[in-house]
């Protein structure tokens, strides 16, 4: 029988390490921005550690950990590790909780809002769920907000969904497609008929039988995220923008207001978990505008 124990205290402390990792990254970039194109001091993270419950019993909580800065206009990368029951009207949508109410879920959540328009948003998330059964499941996905970089063939694009592939390749070959389909499914606006972005990966349920591989490839995406998208921001942070591109971002914002709110099942799960709302909403663009 696998150790649960000691899987879940080997995944909670990944997700911690890679945040730690990552907010390193980002404040580097942040100190680093050209002042004549971010006037002001750079920014640095605030990490507010936070409790889920009343307070009575232990249920567990997360670190939140916010950037409002020059160059990163909001971000924020969040840990949790919480546990406790499902609440009646959504045990039968969790697999395994509709036999037994109780689950343990942590991971790890980031989502970056820039202030230069030529500089895409980005999502990524990876967490490891256990109720009755265990799975991990997350992803990335990028969403330039700029109507000449959201197509397949821009080089921002290119590079990413390139660097998510060698990763997917390493595990297994039918990954790739597989993920990246679901992904394009995901992360689509029916309302308005179009993507939120130009894509990634998306996986969830991932259980092989074999907690050691489906955690190093967890692990991987954590890390390729960690190398890939702070090059992209190197690159076009030197990049000056015109007023009609802020604009047009602010504007595209409002898509990924409408997808998060509407049709995100990550939303949904910390708000019927009792997840820390501020967390939980802090995916929303800090300025957006609906014409």
């Amino acid at each position: 029988m696998p150790d649960l124990h000691q899987q879940k205290q080997q995944a909670s402390s990944w997700f911690s390490q890679l945040q730690a990792q990552i907010c390193q990254a980002f404040e580097t970039l942040e100190r680093d921005a050209p002042d004549e194109l971010y006037p002001g001091a750079p920014g640095c993270f605030e990490k507010t550690p936070w409790r889920r419950g009343d307070g009575k019993i232990d249920e567990g909580g997360g670190t939140a950990a916010l950037m409002r800065g020059r160059l990163f206009e909001k971000v924020g990368v969040h840990v949790s590790q919480v546990y406790g029951e499902f609440s009646p009207d959504f045990r039968d949508q969790i697999p395994g909780a509709a036999e037994d109410p109780r689950f343990w879920a942590a991971g790890i959540s980031l989502i970056a809002h820039m202030h230069n328009p030529r500089i895409p948003a980005v999502h990524m998330n990876t967490r490891y769920i256990v109720t009755t059964r265990d799975w991990f499941g997350g992803g990335a996905d990028l969403t330039p907000l700029l109507d000449e970089q959201r197509n397949m063939d821009a080089p921002d694009t290119v590079a990413f969904h390139s660097a998510l592939q060698q990763v997917c390749d390493r595990h297994d070959p039918e990954y790739y497609e597989k993920f990246r389909a679901w992904c394009d499914r995901y992360f689509y606006l029916p309302h308005r008929e179009e993507p939120r972005g130009t894509g990634g990966i998306f996986y969830d349920r991932l259980n092989t039988s074999d907690f050691e591989a489906d955690f190093a490839f967890t692990r991987d995406v954590g890390t390729c995220f960690l190398d890939m998208y702070p090059k992209l921001v190197k690159t076009r942070m030197h990049e000056p923008w015109s007023a009609p591109e802020r604009e047009e971002q602010l504007v595209r914002r409002g898509r990924y207001v409408e997808f998060n709110l509407l049709y995100d099942k990550g939303t949904t799960f910390g708000l019927k978990t009792g997840g820390n709302v501020t967390t939980i909403l802090s995916s929303m663009p800090p300025v957006v505008k609906w014409p």
